[in-house]
């Protein structure tokens, strides 16, 4: 194990000091001074601290174990009889960076991240889909906050906007696509989907479950494609119609329009006959990620991402939720040419008569 030095010599002599207050409470499974064959230059200096692991039996009735902390390399193992009291081990400590669960059950990790999240200010969930890329536990990352409630760094740093929210709680969850999904309940690109028989435009809102797909058949683009739609929109943009300036541009070809490759993937998508979707009423996080030219052909995934449910105005009417789908259009080499969430209106089904009396 290739390991550094701590901090400064001072710290090594408040690790040293910290694991004999432990020692009160602990036994000692590996001793530093027995197990270590320390290689490398300055072995002597108090920054050199070799690696110790205690062990509480009863950690319910050792306060010290939970109290205080060793900044250094030094873990603690302690038994818990089930879910719940190894749970309530973990908040025991008022605070901490980072809490490692690893279960491949979406159930378990949910409720865990739940009753967790307050007292750690990240949680890695971790699995065998994203064991291997797994950066360890503590491992400070850009894009998560760093830093957990109360002694474990006041939540994180305050200055401008984070002095507000100093005063609100939040935590990272780190995991898979699916066993995000799963804790969310909302789905992330890359999570397992649920294949629906039926077509999901013909689901009504109760019916529809976060991850229900649908995978439609292919279009080819054809450059009559271009110029009708061109001619429809009154959008005759160079890049659509000039062979010779669309050949000179960083594309090097003549390409279909952004909105077509929408168009045509509702085309691909959109159920035509009555049923339970009311109106599309908005677009999410759009992007266009590579050009689609003549003669590519695309095809759509449509997947239920999340759902919002609004109560009935009367009582007696059948109701309404906002449901949120993920698409990712694809060409024929099965690269990502367009991103976006659509936003539609579902009805519910009608309440039963017998329910209203």
């Amino acid at each position: 194990v290739n390991m550094g030095a701590l901090a400064s010599a001072a710290q090594g002599r408040d690790v040293q000091a910290t694991v004999k207050q432990l020692l009160t409470a602990t036994e000692l499974l590996v001793d530093p001074e027995k197990a270590a064959r320390p290689l490398g230059e300055n072995l002597h200096s108090e920054c050199m601290v070799a690696p110790s692991l205690l062990y509480c039996a009863r950690p319910d009735h050792a306060e010290v174990v939970h109290s205080i902390e060793a900044f250094g390399p030094v873990s603690t193992i302690m038994p818990y009889r089930d879910f719940e009291h190894g749970l309530t081990l973990a908040t025991r400590a008022k605070g901490s960076l980072v809490a490692s669960l690893f279960t491949h059950d979406t159930g378990i990790a949910q409720d865990a991240v739940l009753k967790l999240a307050a007292w750690h200010g990240r949680l890695a969930v971790i699995d065998r889909d994203a064991a291997s890329e797994s950066t360890g536990h503590g491992s400070p990352l850009p894009a998560l906050k760093h830093g957990g409630p109360g002694r474990a760094g006041g939540g994180e740093e305050l200055g401008g906007i984070r002095a507000v929210k100093h005063y609100l709680q939040r935590a990272a969850v780190q995991g898979s696509p699916r066993m995000l999904s799963a804790i969310t309940t909302e789905y992330q690109r890359g999570a397992p989907v649920i294949e629906s028989e039926l077509h999901p435009f013909k689901r009504h809102f109760e019916d529809l479950a976060i991850g229900h797909s649908l995978l439609t058949h292919r279009r080819t683009v054809t450059e009559a494609d271009l110029v009708l739609f061109g001619g429809l929109s009154g959008d005759y943009f160079y890049m659509h119609f000039d062979d010779e300036a669309a050949k000179a541009s960083v594309f090097g070809k003549r390409i279909a329009h952004g909105y077509f490759v929408l168009s045509a993937a509702a085309g691909l998508f959109v159920h035509p006959s009555p049923g339970p979707v009311l109106a599309n009423y908005g677009i999410d996080s759009l992007r266009f990620v590579k050009p689609v030219g003549i003669g590519d052909t695309i095809r759509a995934r449509l997947t239920c991402k999340r759902k919002i449910d609004k109560p009935s105005r009367k009582a007696g009417e059948a109701g309404q939720g906002v449901v949120a789908w993920d698409v990712a259009v694809t060409n024929q080499a099965g690269d990502l040419v367009a991103s976006y969430d659509i936003l539609t209106l579902v009805q519910k089904r009608a309440p039963d008569p017998a329910e209203l009396r």
